[in-house]
């Protein structure tokens, strides 16, 4: 709480609305290059559906439909890349300022523009990483959904218990990701002996807090309140949420290093 994170995560949160729409431009463009443009929109607009409501993701369909569904030139391109890079690695930026303050980084360790580019290009990195994932995660659910309709013709609705591979999946992939960001985002390297239990438990959290606020937006329709602007609201407190578990996990693998390594930043 000294650390003040609902401050912290308001901030995120502001910079994921200024990203947003060039992130789905750089993700249909990379990922939809390989595994298809309409069915990489159809994943992102389904989870999004899954965790923010219907609502939300007609609002982001619409700027998909305005900024990813035409012929992309090169200087769409480039315009994307570039607001990216002022928006969505600002994102990232804060993340590893508010890391940086959870592992008390000197200041000092961070002045320079060697270092800010470096930063920014390490948030870019966090961006492939994401298309990344979701790549791999179309794959291996395109596989399941599959095996999944052929065991279904031989063994009938039994086989629906199967589902539960689904969340040991997205549990994999989130607890990769947190990892990542715990070993790399902050300007002090963090041995994986500590990032490893704090990642687990900020993934499990996560997972749980997702289907949590899911409910709270389906029952509640807090995003209603506001009109027009639910939508945006509905991101905000989302990522703020995340943002708070991430915080968590974070001073949670500080304190864990701290008192049971003897070198945190040490491999």
């Amino acid at each position: 709480m000294e650390k003040d994170p609902f401050q912290l995560s308001a901030i995120v949160a502001y910079y994921a609305i200024l990203s947003l729409p060039a992130l789905i431009v750089l993700i249909l463009n990379i990922v939809g290059s390989i595994w298809g443009r309409d069915i990489v929109q159809g994943e992102i607009l389904d989870e999004i559906t899954k965790a923010l409501g219907q609502q939300t993701a007609e609002s982001i369909r619409l700027m998909m439909l305005d900024r990813g569904d035409e012929e992309t030139s090169i200087f769409t391109t480039i315009i994307g890349i570039g607001t990216l890079l002022y928006g969505a690695t600002g994102v990232f930026y804060q993340l590893q300022l508010t890391l940086d303050k959870i592992w008390n980084v000197d200041e000092e360790i961070k002045e320079g523009i060697w270092t800010f580019l470096k930063n920014r290009a390490k948030a870019f990195g966090f961006i492939l990483i994401l298309g990344f994932l979701l790549l791999t995660s179309l794959v291996i659910t395109a596989v399941l959904s599959t095996f999944v309709n052929r065991l279904t013709l031989w063994f009938g609705d039994w086989v629906e218990a199967i589902f539960a591979v689904d969340f040991i999946i997205s549990l994999f992939f989130i607890y990769f990701l947190f990892a990542v960001l715990f070993r790399f985002l902050p300007s002090r390297r963090i041995a994986w002996k500590g990032v490893r239990l704090g990642a687990a438990i900020t993934s499990l959290l996560f997972l749980i807090g997702k289907y949590l606020l899911a409910y709270y937006f389906k029952t509640m329709e807090p995003g209603s309140t506001y009109g027009a602007a639910g939508s945006i609201i509905l991101i905000m407190l989302w990522v703020s949420y995340s943002s708070l578990l991430l915080f968590f996990g974070a001073q949670f693998t500080k304190v864990y290093s701290d008192r049971y390594l003897t070198d945190p930043a040490k491999d």
